[in-house]
Formats: C-alpha cells, sequence, structure tokens
C-alpha cells in the first residue's frame, strides 16, 4: 500500500466519524428539545459525509481504470479500505436515524 492511499483511507475514516458524531450529537440535542441545534449537527454531518466520499470515488475511479487497462487493482483492496467503507456506511446509517429520531421529538415534544 501506498503512503498516498495510507492517507486517502484515514482521510475517509476521520471524516466519517465526524459525520457520525454530529449525527449522534444532532440525536441528543433533539432529544433536548434543540432541533435548530439538532438540524444544523445534520447539515454539519452532511459536509463531513461529503468529505469521506470525494477521495472514495475517487478511488473507485482509480479501480475502474485499471480495471479497463487490464490491470492488477489489487493494491488498493486491503482492510484499511474495508474499514473505511464500513465507516462511510455505517454514517449514512446513522444519518436516517438522525433524521427520523428528530421528527419522532418534534412530534412528542
Amino acid at each position: 500500500m501506498t503512503e498516498e492511499l495510507e492517507l486517502t483511507l484515514f482521510q475517509i475514516i476521520t471524516a466519517a466519524g465526524g459525520s457520525k458524531s454530529n449525527y449522534i450529537g444532532a440525536i441528543q440535542e433533539a432529544k433536548a428539545g434543540n432541533f435548530d441545534v439538532a438540524e444544523s449537527l445534520v447539515k454539519d454531518g452532511d459536509a463531513y459525509q461529503s468529505q469521506a466520499h470525494d477521495p472514495h470515488a475517487k478511488l473507485l475511479a482509480q479501480e475502474a481504470q485499471l480495471a479497463v487497462a487490464g490491470q492488477n487493482s489489487a493494491d488498493l483492496v486491503c482492510l484499511l479500505l474495508i474499514h473505511a467503507e464500513d465507516q462511510m456506511m455505517s454514517c449514512e446509517v446513522f444519518k436516517q436515524m438522525a433524521v427520523e429520531f428528530i421528527d419522532v421529538y418534534k412530534k412528542i415534544g
């Protein structure tokens, strides 16, 4: 694995973690009745999520270029990439949960 790839993967993991933290914070703020803060945290989480998706999309494009050229893309597949993708998927689930919880707390509050 190259140092550049490793840095890209850590960028994805860090951004996904920031996204997830904001979504969890949004749920907590909604529970406390702070809906404006909760919705702001969701937007902040979306910004982090975008920071994770952009380098991930570049990695997918690189792999596709290698496949088209008939080259081996095994160097791109590693445990760190799998972890990065797992973090991205979990932050997407947390966003859905945050949005739903905010709506529920608004209705019962």
